[in-house]
């Protein structure tokens, strides 16, 4: 974290986030109709919620809330790998599509598992600096 942190937009997990989910968004064009609110509607609402998880809890006045809210994000993650291998599974994508989709979520992965170590390190910092009684 290099530059000035103004808001949760500046960070750089977030900035992956963003580009993931214009990625699934541009996906989720290209299946059938049929599937408009099935796995489209689940593709996108996972997306979402990886960057508002991260918006919401940077939102939050403590650590372990913003790491919580993360951790969310991670899950959501998680869900969208799944609906890629449904998508290809239903045939809606083939499998480099399907090894680019996932490469790219796995990275974001371990962008917020760093993002979340340095959350938790803060923390402890925080709780170091607190008067004792």
């Amino acid at each position: 974290m290099d530059s000035v942190i103004k808001d949760f937009r500046d960070l750089e997990v977030w900035k992956r986030y963003k580009v993931l989910r214009s990625e699934m968004w541009a996906l989720c064009k290209s299946f059938p109709l049929e599937e408009k609110y099935r796995l489209s509607d689940q593709i996108i609402r996972a997306s979402r919620s990886v960057t508002a998880c991260i918006a919401e809890g940077y939102g939050r006045f403590h650590h372990q809330e913003n790491i919580q809210f993360c951790r969310q994000s991670r899950g959501s993650l998680y869900e969208l790998i799944d609906h890629v291998d449904v998508a290809f599974d239903s045939e809606y994508i083939d499998e480099k599509k399907k090894s680019e989709l996932i490469d790219m979520i796995v990275l974001c992965i371990r962008i917020l598992n760093g993002y979340i170590r340095h959350l938790k390190k803060q923390k402890e910092l925080n709780k170091k600096s607190l008067p004792t009684k």
